[in-house]
């Protein structure tokens, strides 16, 4: 049986949405891994963004999309029956809302943030889990925001994302909710009604104040709390608008909006775009191409791509060949390309802890103002609970002691966990 891990930090350095705490995670993973369950250093793989040498036997490149889901697939596809496989990602998450107005939408795609933006969707992350082979085990922990939803439809051993009567109360129940004061300030950073949150992400949903326009997407910022001591705290949850400023800076195109997020990420990466990118831009290339490109399944999101589409298209002198990493991915139907509309259980090899629910951000926290000292909240928590736990401990009981202390801590997000029945009370990673 071996042991093999790939370990992912962004703290985007020198950018709007810089954190302090994600390669720290990783750093005291990469030693929790050694010295508590046994990994050997050359097998375990590290992606980070930061100059930090000395912590790391070798560091494999920068966390960017193509990388993760190179390295990713490497790891997956090379597993020898029995091995023990673990993924853990700190760094932002976003979610990019539904390309359609079809009624059975999510309304969403939940995504982690690669230090180039080229984002990795919820249904890649399908496509990953489904490669691991019925004799192995593979843990992925994702300290980051909106992670409950990272991987599609899952059975929940312990979380409310995919119960969506539960998230319709905590709506009404936190509807003109005010900010409340706690400990660290937290409550104050975290306790946003789930509408506000939403909207503060750039995320449009049916609101008494009508939608926002681009200006105000423009204006929101990505949270930061101060203490009531010394430090401070933040989010891991990249707003839209930070978003759409970043690819404004990298790509010089000053019309890029919430609709034309994915052909931008598409016309930025090509063959290295997401999956999911590529089959959205390949459909609506098939309809540019039909005698009928009206209507059909298009909402608001869709036809903003299709125009900045059409623009490429027919302004590009080999347009086959601009489009060309599109038209190789495989799309079963239309309704595949669109948020939500996969709806696989995980394997029996796949485990799943999020740092909070789909509706939800995990925080990125420096308490001492010292960034060697910065930590994700759910990074933290596990580090803390296996320092206090001789032996193996289960996943179960990780994620509710998680919660617990998480909630004694201030912090409102709340740790899911997504497996099947016995993979819940196995030892989480390994004995």
């Amino acid at each position: 049986m071996g042991k093999k891990a790939l370990l992912v930090g962004c703290n985007y350095p020198g950018t709007k949405a810089e954190l302090k705490g994600c390669v720290n995670d990783v750093k005291r993973m990469y030693r929790c891994l050694i010295h508590r369950f046994g990994f050997e250093e050359e097998n375990i793989t590290v992606l980070i963004d930061t100059e930090d040498s000395e912590s790391f036997a070798e560091i494999k490149g920068e966390p960017t999309g193509a990388n993760i889901r190179r390295t990713l697939k490497t790891l997956l596809q090379t597993a020898q029956p029995g091995d023990v496989l673990f993924f853990h990602y700190s760094g932002h998450g976003t979610r990019l809302p539904a390309e359609t107005g079809d009624q059975d939408d999510t309304g969403y795609d939940e995504c982690i943030v690669p230090s180039d933006m080229n984002l990795i969707t919820d249904d890649d992350f399908r496509e990953f889990v489904d490669m691991v082979s019925s004799d192995c085990i593979l843990t992925i922990v994702s300290d980051s925001c909106h992670s409950g939803g990272l991987i599609e439809k899952t059975k929940e051993q312990i979380g409310e994302s995919t119960k969506n009567e539960n998230v319709q109360k905590r709506e009404a129940q936190f509807d003109g909710e005010q900010k409340r004061g706690g400990s660290f300030g937290f409550r104050d950073f975290l306790s946003e009604t789930v509408h506000d949150a939403f909207e503060s992400r750039g995320v449009h949903l049916p609101s008494r104040h009508g939608h926002k326009n681009q200006r105000e997407y423009n204006e929101e910022q990505t949270e930061e709390v101060v203490y009531h001591g010394e430090g401070e705290a933040r989010n891991r949850s990249l707003p839209l608008s930070t978003l759409i400023e970043i690819l404004k800076q990298k790509t010089g195109r000053q019309d890029i909006d919430v609709g034309k997020i994915r052909p931008t990420l598409f016309d930025m990466f090509g063959e290295d775009a997401s999956p999911k990118v590529k089959k959205f831009v390949k459909v609506l290339v098939t309809k540019l191409q039909s005698s009928d490109n009206e209507g059909g399944f298009l909402g608001a999101i869709g036809n903003l791509a299709q125009q900045f589409l059409k623009q490429k298209l027919d302004g590009s002198d080999d347009s086959s060949e601009y489009a060309k990493p599109a038209m190789q991915a495989e799309v079963s139907s239309t309704h595949e390309v669109y948020a939500g509309s996969v709806k696989k259980g995980l394997p029996d090899t796949g485990i799943l802890v999020s740092g909070c629910q789909s509706d939800q951000t995990s925080a990125d926290a420096n308490p001492t103002g010292n960034p060697d000292n910065a930590y994700g909240a759910l990074s933290n928590a596990i580090q803390t609970i296996l320092s206090d736990h001789d032996g193996p401990i289960a996943n179960r009981e990780l994620v509710i002691k998680a919660r617990k202390i998480l909630s004694k801590q201030g912090f409102t997000q709340r740790p899911g966990l997504y497996c099947t029945d016995w993979h819940a009370d196995a030892p989480f990673i390994c004995d």
